[in-house]
């Protein structure tokens, strides 16, 4: 069906048409405009509250990715967000949209404190063991806290958004009552500090052994987020339960002629999210902060979100969207207003979901 957005007494008309076929290169193609779309319109905002737009890109480009140091430091906050980018795009490619990420995030810090926190994992206990009883912990925290809304998404046909969005904010209220009250400090805002055992290991710590890595921050976290893409990555374009998957997102209908049961995979991969996400908490109280506190995340959850849509649901490619994500959010802090971070990071998710429409529908201008 044909649109036209003038009137055809006019010479020229707008025609816009749904499309047949994709070619393969028009997403990557759009993705790229968007964010340069998003970038020019960011510099105007940065402009209008008296900034200068170029410096300010290249003071992110420098103190993101100008040495090493900072390039570790990148990595830091790249990790979490590849693995709730991993839990946004393997919801999303079955279209369940699930916005609990940051919930999950949440839940798998507080799992894995738990059992530190609670005696569970005895002081003086293998730092394997430790992080290992930690991590299963995170992961099924952050699993149980996607079982809810898949329930009741498969179950009753809730929607997954409204029920995900409100449980972030019930896991993160839940997380502060155990920092103010339960594990409070000194009734500061935060848990006592983690035993060593229970830190993922830095690259730093091997400095005596390998003088090149002084001073690096990067923690073992990164390992289990490469892992998990490589695993992700699998499921998805490798195993029948990827198939099944990919094919109730593209056509329900056909999946439920075909025999798959909906139900069952609503379920679990919303459970699998959210223990990715769970992971994510997990692998940021051990790596970076060593104890439980209210602060744990700068938004990675939602953030997650724009990973996903701008990788395109990739595995692969949520690696290198949250590594240039991570240095935004590494660079931004230095940047007045504070707001400005977080506002680019808005215009380029209202990009990315505005060019959605340049994938659907061919423009093209016609004579009248």
């Amino acid at each position: 069906m044909t649109t036209t957005a003038s009137q055809t007494s006019s010479p020229i008309k707008l025609i816009i048409e749904p499309r047949l076929t994709t070619p393969r290169w028009l997403s990557p193609v759009v993705s790229i405009g968007a964010i340069i779309v998003a970038l020019i319109l960011g510099g105007g905002v940065i402009a209008f509250v008296g900034g200068d737009p170029l410096a300010t890109y290249a003071h992110i480009a420098r103190a993101a990715f100008g040495d090493l140091g900072v390039f570790s430091d990148t990595l830091v906050i790249a990790t979490p967000l590849i693995l709730v980018g991993l839990a946004c795009s393997l919801a999303f490619r079955m279209k369940l949209w699930n916005i609990g990420a940051e919930g999950q995030f949440y839940m798998g810090a507080l799992g894995a404190s738990a059992v530190i926190l609670a005696g569970w994992v005895p002081e003086g206990t293998p730092r394997p063991v430790a992080l290992g009883v930690m991590l299963i912990a995170g992961v099924v925290a952050g699993a149980l806290w996607g079982l809810i809304p898949g329930l009741l998404k498969a179950k009753l046909k809730v929607s997954e958004i409204i029920t995900t969005l409100m449980m972030n904010y019930i896991a993160i209220q839940l997380v502060n009552y155990f920092v103010f009250g339960v594990w409070s400090e000194s009734g500061f805002q935060m848990s006592p500090q983690f035993p060593k055992m229970a830190w993922l290991p830095r690259l730093g710590d091997y400095a005596r052994e390998i003088p090149a890595l002084r001073g690096l921050t990067t923690h073992f976290g990164l390992i289990f987020a490469l892992i998990a893409v490589a695993i992700v990555w699998f499921i998805l374009y490798r195993s029948r339960w990827g198939y099944e998957i990919r094919l109730i997102g593209d056509n329900p209908r056909a999946a439920e002629y075909a025999g798959i049961d909906i139900v069952k995979n609503t379920v679990l991969v919303m459970m699998t999210s959210g223990a990715l996400a769970g992971l994510a908490g997990m692998s940021e109280i051990a790596g970076v902060v060593h104890r439980l506190q209210g602060a744990i995340s700068s938004g990675y959850g939602f953030t997650g979100i724009i990973i996903a849509w701008l990788a395109k649901l990739n595995p692969i490619v949520v690696i290198l969207v949250s590594v240039l994500f991570g240095g935004l959010i590494l660079a931004g802090r230095e940047i007045q207003p504070a707001g400005v971070p977080r506002l680019i990071q808005g215009i380029i998710l209202f990009m990315l979901i505005a060019s959605d429409v340049l994938l659907r529908y061919r423009v093209r201008i016609a004579r009248a």
